[in-house]
């Protein structure tokens, strides 16, 4: 009875860095020694299944055979979805691409014969109709597997932009914990539940997933956490935590430093936005403002001079009044908003 209680404070002992307190201390006991294993849920808590829409079902039922016969792989494409968060097997999406460019090639294919040889029958372009006709029956199913096989990269991209630019506030939470000599498993699973902090949450919420539902000790799911960010200022940080853990350092400074460094990050990014804005407004002020005014100064006294050459002036000077300065405005309003965006 002795040596089974003893067992049982050997495994609540905490370790000399009370960051690393995990609910495991013996190599033994992790997940990959045991194999699958029940896992009791929170109270109330529903599995989330993967859903493929009525599109996806059918192009896995139709292309997803011939996926699995050629046995396609593909790594880059594996760690796309994993990094971009889109919930579909690495087969299917190939599947779905597959079918998608299917249906675009024959697509194409049609529109090339109709725009080739009947409009240019019908217009008396034969060559040049034709050279468009097979343009797009070419093109259509290229483009269509160019956009669809980036999707994964470009939304992994965007999250990373996404992650970079909530981690000084995340920083910020964790820095605020870790001065209360909370554990580091604790400080993700509390930023996990901080919708605030967007996808720098998810993020947290996956090494929770790791440590409290896989029974992963916290310094192999973050390791696994930063194999999979798409991130490269988190997976840093990451990184950063482990080194500092495994050598023995005070994970408290680390934090600190870490907090200062966003920090500075953050206001040379925004000085930057602001002298961009600057030379935006300067610009605005030249070619949206001043040069249409002097245009159409310029237009109404050559006219009245008589220097137009015998032509009305009045739908130039429309023209400019209600195409060029409204088209330039819009344009202006439109890099201004991505601007802020970023």
């Amino acid at each position: 009875m002795m040596v089974e209680i003893e067992d049982t404070f050997e495994k609540l002992t905490f370790k000399k860095d009370k960051f690393l307190a995990t609910k495991r201390a013996k190599p033994s006991d992790r997940i990959e020694t045991y194999g699958p294993h029940m896992v009791r849920l929170p109270k109330e808590a529903v599995p989330e299944y993967l859903k493929l829409t009525p599109y996806q079902q059918f192009c896995w039922r139709v292309m997803g055979p011939v996926v699995k016969n050629k046995g396609v792989t593909d790594e880059e494409l594996e760690n796309s979805l994993l990094q971009a968060h889109m919930k579909i097997r690495a087969e299917e999406f190939i599947s779905y691409v597959w079918m998608t460019t299917l249906i675009a090639a024959i697509v194409g294919i049609v529109a090339g014969i109709v725009v080739g040889p009947v409009l240019g029958t019908l217009l008396g372009l034969g060559t040049l109709m034709l050279f468009v006709g097979l343009m797009i029956a070419v093109l259509t199913p290229i483009m269509t597997y160019m956009i669809l096989k980036s999707g994964p990269g470009s939304k992994a991209k965007a999250r990373g932009k996404k992650i970079d630019k909530k981690l000084p506030d995340a920083m910020s939470f964790i820095a605020a914990m870790a001065s209360a000599d909370v554990n580091i498993d604790l400080i993700f699973k509390e930023l996990s539940k901080q919708a605030i902090y967007g996808e720098t949450r998810e993020e947290a919420e996956w090494i929770t997933r790791d440590t409290e539902l896989l029974g992963i000790d916290i310094l192999t799911a973050m390791q696994r956490a930063a194999d999979r960010t798409p991130s490269e200022s988190f997976r840093d940080f990451i990184q950063g935590v482990i080194t500092t853990s495994s050598s023995g350092g005070e994970l408290k400074p680390y934090f600190t430093s870490k907090l200062t460094e966003y920090q500075d990050s953050r206001k040379l990014v925004v000085q930057q936005k602001m002298e961009t804005l600057g030379m935006m407004a300067e610009s605005f002020v030249t070619v949206v403002v001043a040069f249409p005014l002097f245009l159409i100064v310029i237009m109404s006294i050559m006219a009245l001079m008589g220097g137009m050459g015998g032509g009305d002036p009045i739908p130039m000077l429309y023209g400019i009044i209600g195409i060029m300065i409204p088209g330039a405005q819009i344009g202006f309003i439109a890099i201004i908003w991505m601007i802020n965006q970023d």
